[in-house]
């Protein structure tokens, strides 16, 4: 893995809608730029991809639950965008067939599909970190989404790997469905 640069980006929420939170909402994306092995050329085996995403999904993971500080983490979700000279595919193989062990392992658990979203752009493209409920993905008040931009990444041989960790869900949901204390089971609901 040729790893280029990290970061680590804190949201905390303390007043939204006017209303003081009781405890603040931290959201962490933690944000890795690497090498695109498989840019500029059509590659049937996507194999390098899968590890390269498993070896920087657990840095990552890693990174942005220490970010939590004691916090224990809520939601989750991925993203990835590839450079204009890769395939959306490339992100899909980083982050789809490895990257979900190392994530619920930093995070203590995740019953749930780990959210996702790609997609090919220039450096400074943004995009929406899809989240939700780490152990039962029909827990409406956590379902959310963190904006991630790297002013300069991806480069054209380059993929911009995310994953995002929160400590609760939305600021005063109010919107009905599952509420956090009631999830019980594999999916929240029995």
């Amino acid at each position: 893995m040729e790893f280029r640069r990290l970061y680590i980006f804190i949201e905390e929420t303390y007043e939204e809608g006017g209303r003081q939170l009781e405890k603040p909402l931290r959201r962490v994306a933690a944000a890795g730029v690497v090498r695109n092995p498989c840019a500029s050329k059509y590659v049937d085996d996507l194999t390098e991809l899968y590890d390269i995403g498993a070896e920087l999904g657990e840095i990552l993971s890693q990174k942005a639950v220490a970010a939590l500080g004691s916090d224990t983490a809520h939601s989750f979700g991925k993203a990835a965008i590839v450079g204009m000279n890769g395939e959306r595919e490339h992100a899909a193989a980083m982050m789809h067939p490895k990257l979900g062990e190392p994530m619920r392992k930093a995070v203590g658990g995740g019953k749930a599909i780990i959210p996702s979203a790609k997609k090919l752009g220039p450096p400074g493209t943004a995009i929406d970190v899809p989240l939700h409920y780490k152990d039962a993905i029909k827990v409406r008040s956590h379902f959310d989404a963190m904006e991630v931009r790297i002013p300069d990444a991806p480069n054209g041989d380059e993929i911009l790997l995310i994953v995002a960790v929160t400590n609760g869900g939305r600021p005063h949901p109010r919107v009905g469905g599952l509420q956090f204390a009631d999830v019980v089971g594999q999916n929240g609901l029995d």
